[in-house]
């Protein structure tokens, strides 16, 4: 009437999938390609970038870097260590550094915004002016 095989007497398949399973789960979705920029150690990339800008990021990371630092350092050695003449000193430069960074920003944001406007506005501002513009040749 009912016969077992003594192969598969008690066995119950663990960690594999029945064919229902694998009917009822969803496909898996592969992840979309990423473009990688490997610049291979050195700053080759860097040279697309305007001097100005460049440098003026340089020296904004330094300051926010040293401001953050002296910031959270000044406080924590006064309180901790008890030096009450060094710790004030360090948050009073950290301040300072940050103030330092808003600086740099805003001369950088100035001087682009004179790079854009610049010299556009003052070609078209001299010849609305100067009626006689057209009528002399540039000099050598």
């Amino acid at each position: 009437m009912f016969s077992l095989d003594e192969d598969d007497e008690g066995e119950i398949s663990v960690g594999e999938s029945s064919d229902a399973e694998r009917e009822m789960t969803p496909d898996i979705p592969k992840a979309p390609s990423v473009k990688t920029f490997d610049d291979g150690g050195d700053f080759e990339g860097a040279s697309d970038v305007d001097r100005g800008t460049l440098r003026a990021f340089v020296v904004a990371v330094i300051y926010a870097n040293a401001a953050v630092l002296l910031v959270a350092l000044g406080p924590m050695v006064w309180f901790f260590e008890g030096w009450s003449r060094v710790g004030p000193a360090l948050f009073v430069v950290g301040l300072l550094a940050g103030v330092r960074t808003y600086q740099t920003y805003r001369a950088w944001k100035r001087s682009r915004d004179e790079a854009d406007d610049g010299p556009d506005a003052d070609d078209s501002a001299s010849e609305a002016t100067d009626p006689d513009a057209e009528a002399t040749p540039p000099e050598a």
